[in-house]
């Protein structure tokens, strides 16, 4: 059995204070009722602030892509309701080299899953799923300084909301907003032990009430399969 690393280096603990946690103890914190309530609905919002690779994220995917398949009736359902459950995940990481890493392991794992689930409804993959989960996954996993609320290169944090549309049950509307915004007006509702917040991310953000500094986009609804088309409605 291959042992599970905590720790990349020396350099890396004192420099960052960078420290993995093992699987056990995520599966052991995911395990609480609470957080096993939030998961079993599909558009209850996590983020981790602190994503490193992915260990917490990777395992709300696994735990969620299982609630999808036992909630779902159809192929048609399935590629929508995991892309909704997709939508829910978000991850801020602070090393560049991990956010690479996390957003391959969350594109291998949801891929994996899929392709191994879709199965049980007698239908092939949809490339457009496979698409639309690579870039949410992108969108919702960022690199920057939760602190200070920027990236690298100085620019603020941004991440986007994915909003059912009223009376359209298989639409869409992805909406970005700057994570200083999110925080400022909403806030973490929960938190486990530190490491994962369950957040109702985008309450009290109305559209017209940010005022970001950054060039954000509101995107044309559309339905969750053709999120990889990324048509821009209009920038504010």
């Amino acid at each position: 059995m291959t042992e599970e690393k905590i720790i990349k280096s020396a350099d890396r603990v004192k420099n960052n204070g960078e420290v993995f946690t093992p699987n056990r103890i995520v599966k052991m914190m995911l395990a609480q009722p609470e957080i096993q309530a939030k998961i079993h609905e599909l558009s209850a919002t996590f983020l981790e602030p602190s994503a490193g690779e992915g260990a917490f994220l990777v395992e709300l995917l696994k735990q969620k892509m299982a609630v999808v398949l036992s909630k779902s009736t159809s192929a048609i359902t399935y590629n929508r309701n995991c892309l909704i459950a997709l939508s829910s995940l978000y991850g801020i990481e602070y090393l560049e080299d991990n956010v690479e890493m996390l957003v391959m392991n969350m594109i291998t794992t949801f891929n994996q899953l899929y392709i191994q689930d879709v199965a049980n409804f007698n239908k092939k993959p949809s490339q457009h799923v496979l698409d639309s989960a690579k870039v949410i996954i992108r969108v919702n996993m960022a690199q920057g300084d939760t602190l200070k609320y920027v990236n690298a290169d100085g620019k603020p944090i941004l991440l986007s909301e994915w909003k059912p549309v009223d009376g359209k049950v298989n639409f869409v509307q992805r909406t970005e907003y700057t994570f200083e915004s999110i925080v400022n007006e909403s806030g973490p509702t929960n938190t486990v032990a530190g490491e994962t917040e369950e957040m109702d991310l985008f309450a009290g953000s109305g559209f017209f009430e940010e005022k970001p500094k950054a060039k954000l986009h509101r995107y044309k609804a559309c339905r969750w399969t053709d999120i990889y088309k990324q048509e821009i409605e209009f920038m504010y």
